[in-house]
């Protein structure tokens, strides 16, 4: 009796194999979880841990049409962009078998027709989650992120996700890195990051060293008195954890080791001899961070700086092009380089800059993403408040705030005109 009833038990788990001929591969539950908890931490846990993959099928859907067509997440766009940021191939939302739509039946025919979910189109989208989509499908993008695909860098293709614009930007960046990788230079990374305020110098710093997963100290430079005052500077940002380090402290405990110094605001220093200390760990890779003490090995150290000076060229170079309202082109942007090191040079003297890798100036937006900066702070503003707006509702929005742009305050003036909005609707 007990043999037949373990036999009976079996037997309805038993399901015919051809059942399965056609079936769609039964989708990793962890993400569609993840996706459905409306937490992009969990979502980014699940794909950083590779439990699953950013273009696996969700049911019959890939990952990126399900998130884009679920009406009922409230953070679909920050979503939409960690999907992105690991990898999520959006041209699987031009393929049916992977967004597949309602049929719609023809009157006049008894033929099926099929078309893109328009959640799932860029007309049907938001600003800010159509310039991300656009984005990550373009081949400009794909062939920028082959630069470090190989290398220890490769997770910085990331930050395409956090910061708006800045494509040329992010290729002479990773132009660099991946000349370091390939050991084509030898000497220490050292990139100054320059131009007018609001445009993600700042963004970009803070970002590096998180998607690297290597340690990060920032030092205040406006705060600085004399070289001594460096070596002794505790970390200022309010985005890193916590420490009672001082600068040497931090490259003692990180010697050898990958880690980042962002210097902030590198030339507003109150006495420009307080930057002399850096001529040797930006040319050698070493120096002693006291008197009379052994050198210390500094050659893995990635020394960003930011700064605004350049603001004026940025702008009068922008206005100088034949078509200002068009994107700027990788040969204007080069030439825009090259005009800029001169003013590093006289602001914080030819001998620093000679040691500097790169010189990188950060551009004025395009009107597309003007509209994704101003969508992404509407979704910021509300986050907390308990409704989920359309992307019509978001676009409308958008469209009404962008006359307050204000170049020289970049994307500070978009966020201020979006509060004032918000706060006149409510």
């Amino acid at each position: 009796m007990k043999k037949m009833m373990s036999m009976n038990a079996t037997a309805r788990f038993v399901v015919p194999s051809s059942a399965f001929l056609h079936d769609p591969p039964t989708p990793k539950p962890t993400l569609l979880f993840a996706i459905a908890s409306d937490d992009v931490n969990e979502v980014r846990q699940v794909l950083e841990s590779g439990e699953a993959g950013p273009n696996d099928q969700v049911g019959p859907q890939s990952a990126l049409a399900f998130t884009l067509t679920n009406d009922k997440l409230s953070h679909k766009n920050e979503i939409v962009k960690a999907l992105l940021a690991y990898g999520a191939d959006p041209s699987a939302l031009r393929n049916p078998e992977l967004n597949p739509s309602a049929q719609v039946s023809s009157k006049e025919s008894e033929d099926v027709s099929h078309s893109q979910p328009g959640e799932t189109t860029p007309e049907g989208m938001d600003p800010a989650t159509r310039y991300y989509v656009i984005r990550a499908d373009s081949t400009h993008t794909r062939q920028t992120s082959q630069l470090i695909y190989r290398s220890f860098f490769r997770p910085l293709t990331r930050v395409r996700y956090d910061l708006i614009g800045q494509d040329w930007v992010l290729e002479q960046l990773f132009r660099v890195l991946s000349m370091h990788s390939q050991r084509l230079s030898v000497a220490p990374i050292v990139v100054l990051l320059c131009g007018p305020s609001g445009h993600g110098k700042s963004l970009l710093a803070r970002k590096f060293g998180s998607l690297l997963d290597i340690p990060t100290h920032t030092v205040n430079m406006t705060t600085l008195r004399s070289t001594h005052d460096l070596w002794q500077s505790y970390s200022m940002s309010p985005y890193e954890e916590p420490s009672s380090d001082t600068l040497a402290q931090f490259l003692l405990n990180n010697e050898g080791e990958r880690c980042v110094v962002v210097l902030d605001e590198i030339e507003k220093v109150e006495d420009p001899k307080a930057l002399y200390s850096l001529l040797m760990p930006w040319e050698l890779g070493r120096c002693s961070l006291e008197v009379g003490k052994r050198h210390v090995d500094l050659t893995k150290v990635i020394w960003l700086g930011t700064s605004n000076i350049g603001h004026d060229l940025v702008f009068e170079h922008h206005e100088s092009r034949l078509d200002p309202s068009k994107p700027v082109t990788r040969e204007e942007y080069r030439a825009l380089m090259e005009l800029s090191r001169p003013h590093v040079s006289q602001c914080l003297g030819a001998s620093l800059l000679s040691r500097v890798t790169a010189v990188l100036p950060f551009i004025p937006f395009t009107v597309e993403e003007k509209m994704a900066i101003a969508a992404e702070a509407v979704y910021t503003l509300t986050s907390n408040a308990g409704k989920t707006l359309t992307p019509q509702d978001v676009e409308a929005i958008v469209i009404k705030v962008l006359p307050s742009y204000v170049p020289s305050e970049g994307a500070r003036s978009l966020h201020r005109a979006v509060s004032n909005q918000l706060v006149d609707l409510v």
